[in-house]
């Protein structure tokens, strides 16, 4: 399997606190013509800790049957446990995903060493029916898995790569360079640092501001692997307000404002987070008319080279 291009970890909808399997459904069928590579259920932006083990397979269901067939879909997952995680890695694998996109165990902190994180993604890779990719998630977890863990394990054939979203662009870097006569993509964790990463060998992107601007996201990347660096400089730049507005400045919630106002369905987080309140509202909405993201703003055409062609 190929890692290359840009993915959204989707957002996962909800009306009235209840899953919204046909939102989610028009949601990927809306974002599946705009060159994506594919797409990640059940991410950190897909508020995967609040759903039911049910609700967790039903978006799997509903994201692999509407994403284009030639479409990668990567499944979050998150355990304490190998035998908790094998167990819907193999649900997943049954119905369709193409890899796992697995956050290392974070309860026992003071346990869990860089060897306890390495046998973890070791036996899960043994047995798992799924290709495995790493997710270094520090300001979730509270873990961070630098080159001490994600080196090594890029030797396992069953590791293909590495989701970082540390922002650390040295420790990416770092991994990047230690890994490069491996069959290991290392992918940026966020929009923010997306043409940084590019430039140092990343293959690509899963970053949340693709669930609201995946054209803008698709054409940076686009740009960068033509040569045309200004383009994709500048085009980085446009979006870093906008990709801070939806991940760490107003989190979950603002992501869904963002999403509603550029005319997907993002709606409500899921109790207890909070819907945003109308002052941060329009402050999102300020930010993203000022980047040229709203529906009536003058928006990128797809290029004419891009996966959305081909389909």
């Amino acid at each position: 399997m190929q890692l290359t291009g840009i993915y959204p970890p989707l957002a996962t909808p909800f009306v009235n606190q209840e899953l919204a399997l046909d939102l989610l459904a028009e949601n990927v069928r809306n974002l599946a013509p705009t060159g994506l590579t594919g797409f990640v259920a059940l991410g950190s932006n897909g508020e995967l800790p609040a759903l039911t083990e049910a609700e967790k397979l039903l978006v799997v269901d509903t994201v692999v049957a509407n994403a284009p067939t030639d479409a990668q879909v990567f499944v979050g997952v998150s355990y304490e446990s190998t035998k908790q995680a094998l167990a819907f890695i193999s649900q997943a694998a049954e119905r369709g995903a193409h890899a796992a996109l697995v956050l290392p165990p974070s309860y026992y902190k003071s346990a869990l060493t860089p060897a306890v994180l390495r046998d973890y993604y070791v036996a899960l890779a043994d047995e798992a029916d799924l290709p495995i990719l790493i997710y270094n998630m520090p300001a979730n977890t509270g873990i961070n898995l630098g080159p001490d863990v994600a080196v090594p394990l890029a030797q396992h054939p069953c590791i293909i790569g590495l989701k970082d979203s540390s922002g650390n662009i040295v420790q990416i870097t770092e991994i990047i360079r230690q890994t490069q006569d491996e069959d290991f993509a290392v992918m940026a964790g966020s929009a923010s640092f997306l043409f940084t990463s590019l430039c140092v060998g990343a293959s690509g992107g899963v970053a949340a501001l693709a669930n609201l601007a995946p054209r803008e996201c698709v054409q940076l990347f686009e740009h960068f692997e033509r040569g045309e660096m200004d383009s994709a400089r500048e085009l980085q730049y446009r979006l870093m307000a906008p990709n801070a507005a939806v991940t760490t400045r107003f989190g979950v919630a603002g992501l869904k404002a963002a999403m509603t106002l550029c005319g997907y369905h993002g709606g409500e987080p899921r109790h207890p987070l909070a819907p945003l309140p109308p002052d941060q509202h329009e402050t999102v909405r300020s930010i993203l008319a000022e980047a040229r993201l709203l529906p009536d703003e003058t928006k990128p055409p797809a290029l004419a080279g891009s996966a959305a062609a081909k389909r």
